[in-house]
């Protein structure tokens, strides 16, 4: 009799074969990427051909008692995803038979892999070749019928200890992190991607109301849409427990989620569930995942957090839909081109449905971030707007986290209101702890009020949320080199263009840091970079590198200053605060301190920056440096 060791570990069935020692399924010679559950459900199918495996033994071998809501619905996904590999389809099966509400039978033969010639390569006594499956097991030569009981006896061990290892480490393996990756958009219309993606950040949003639960930012997770790469290797990239992924379909006004909870580091399914209803219901769909999800993972939540979670808004699905194509486009689409069509849909969904909070919201972070960039208006015409919106958003929904934090940038960059600015960004944060940009621009606020430790801490948090978004490691860059580390400051820059090279501000603050450090070649570089992603005309770009090839940085620094003035003049609008920089830099403080004075009248949002701008500090010892300080509130 053979014993174990000598047993074939590779079988094959078609143009498939499966390796028993590594649960991998090859299609000529090539791997497939499956892994996890479906691979082991093929096993246990593949040890007994042509036989019924009943749906409550594959629940008892595959899923622990204390780990599945819905097991029936964990065994339709895993079927479901072998068969999708394999090609199979379930009303006209090769491999895979269904008898309803019983359970499957494997019915295609099964030989050892050829070894050597052109042959298909014989079965060797220990692998039976089978017959189709309805000839029954009567069929199978009785030297070949060892396979399925030895096969049976090896699964059996591996999975009797693998039960008792997670059932004994239950408490100590429990989820605290998780990532929702991007929703698959079952309609196939690409047209309807915005929907998928829309629905993946309002779930993200949900769950991160368990203050709990850490939950990876959308930016982070949306980088995975249309991967195939194992679960196990993106849970290690986005360093979490727990993955969830799902479905989104829409059906004219119908809306149908799927999503399903798996254990990261063993690829284990814990739940699925699927949830239906009216386009009107979306909202309270995506807190039934949510609660389920936090069901599940077993969290004690607080009473406040609960409440919110069971909070099911009622929406226009016009507005909703508007809403969501300018989140799309606000966070998927970082342009000017991006930027207006956002403002466009979050306006029409205000106009679709005066009530809904979040779609102001949506609209003053445009006017903030908008009025910080120079996109649209003058800044404080921008943070007007972003104001009354924010504050509108406040009246309609006090519990909104984004209200919050889009006010507090109003009373910091704009209202320089320190202490109400902190209040409402405290508020923002203890709202929804899982916000990256809520950090983000906190370390903002902490970083121009020299609290550089506190600031750095925030602007790192905000990276574990977001830990592939190139805004938060150049905002880590921004609040060191506030406090004076610039080396570091040029490190996480250039994690920030890594991430994304056409991302402008990374440029921008490398470029500051290359100056601080004396690396004026390297910061040329990333000085016309910028100007060519900001959109600057080339032949203006080319005059600026001209300036430097032949006198050097400050050569550069007196064409900038020379331009600036000259698109004032033009346009009426003007970066005084650029211009200061650049005439402090040259050694002429009477001129940064009257371009100075223009950007204060002018409410620039710049502004808070003054005392923690590198290039201003050749000034700081000027009285009417403290003056300035003094009246825009800043501690001294």
């Amino acid at each position: 009799m053979s014993s174990l060791a000598d047993l074939p570990h590779l079988l094959r069935f078609g143009q498939f074969e499966l390796d028993l020692r590594t649960a991998e399924i090859y299609k000529e010679g090539k791997r497939i990427k499956l892994q996890g559950q479906p691979c082991q459900v093929l096993a246990l199918l593949i040890e007994r051909p042509g036989e019924l495996v009943s749906r409550e033994e594959l629940r008892r071998k595959l899923w622990s008692n204390d780990s599945v809501v819905d097991f029936d619905h964990g065994v339709n996904i895993a079927v479901n995803k072998l068969r999708d590999a394999l090609g199979d389809a379930p009303d006209n099966p090769q491999f895979i038979e269904t008898l309803p509400r019983r359970g499957y039978r494997f019915i295609a033969p099964v030989r050892a892999p050829k070894t050597s010639g052109d042959g298909e390569g014989e079965p060797p006594a220990q692998v039976a070749s089978f017959p189709a499956a309805r000839a029954g097991p009567g069929a199978i030569p009785r030297r070949r019928a060892l396979l399925p009981a030895l096969l049976a006896l090896s699964l059996a061990a591996v999975f009797f200890f693998s039960v008792r290892y997670w059932r004994g480490r239950t408490v100590e393996n429990s989820i605290r992190s998780v990532a929702v990756l991007p929703l698959e958009n079952l309609s196939r219309d690409p047209a309807q991607d915005y929907f998928a993606d829309g629905m993946t950040d309002e779930l993200i949003t949900s769950l991160a109301k368990l203050q709990t639960l850490k939950v990876i930012s959308r930016s982070s997770v949306m980088r995975y849409k249309g991967t195939n790469k194992p679960l196990p290797e993106m849970a290690r990239e986005l360093n979490v427990d727990g993955i969830i992924e799902g479905t989104v379909l829409r059906s004219g006004n119908r809306v149908r989620i799927t999503a399903q909870l798996i254990r990261a580091a063993t690829d284990q399914h814990l739940w699925a569930e699927t949830y239906e209803g009216n386009e009107e219901d979306v909202l309270r769909l995506q807190d039934e995942v949510a609660r389920a999800v936090a069901a599940e993972i077993r969290f004690k939540l607080r009473p406040d957090a609960v409440g919110r979670l069971a909070k099911s808004l009622s929406v226009n699905p016009e507005a909703y839909e508007a809403y969501l194509r300018g989140r799309y486009h606000f966070y998927d689409r970082w342009t000017k081109a991006g930027s207006n069509a956002a403002s466009h849909y979050f306006e029409e969904a205000i106009a679709k449905d005066p009530q809904y909070a979040p779609a102001y919201a949506g609209l003053a972070d445009y006017y903030t971030l908008g009025g910080f960039t120079g996109q649209v208006l003058t800044g404080r015409e921008a943070m007007e707007k972003a104001k009354e919106l924010a504050a509108k958003a406040l009246q309609l929904d006090e519990s909104s986290a984004e209200a919050h934090i889009a006010m507090a940038n109003v009373l910091f960059r704009y209202d320089w209101n320190w202490a109400g600015a902190e209040k409402e960004f405290k508020r923002g944060i203890e709202l929804n702890l899982n916000a990256p940009s809520s950090y983000s621009h906190y370390a903002m606020y902490l970083g121009v009020l020299c609290r550089h430790e506190e600031a750095i801490a925030a602007a790192k948090r905000a990276i574990e949320l977001d830990p592939f978004s190139a805004l938060m490691y150049s905002s880590l860059g921004v609040v060191l080199q506030w406090s004076g580390r610039e080396g570091e400051a040029a490190e996480q820059e250039r994690k920030a263009i890594a991430l994304d090279p056409y991302f402008p501000q990374a440029h921008l603050i490398l470029a500051r840091a290359y100056d601080q450090l004396g690396r004026y070649d390297e910061a040329i570089v990333e000085h016309l970079e910028t100007d060519t992603l900001d959109g600057v005309d080339p032949s203006a770009v080319a005059g600026f590198k001209r300036a430097y090839m032949s006198s050097g940085i400050n050569g550069y620094r007196r064409k900038r200053v020379e331009w600036e003035k000259q698109r004032a003049a033009r346009s009426g609008k003007a970066d005084y605060h650029l211009i200061a920089v650049l005439s402090a830099e040259l050694g002429d403080s009477d001129a940064a301190f009257q371009s100075l004075e223009k950007a204060y009248q002018d409410r620039l949002l710049t502004m808070p920056n003054i005392k923690v701008a590198p290039g201003l500090r050749s000034v700081h010892g000027d009285p009417r440096f403290a003056d300035l300080v003094r009246r825009v509130g800043l501690p001294p």
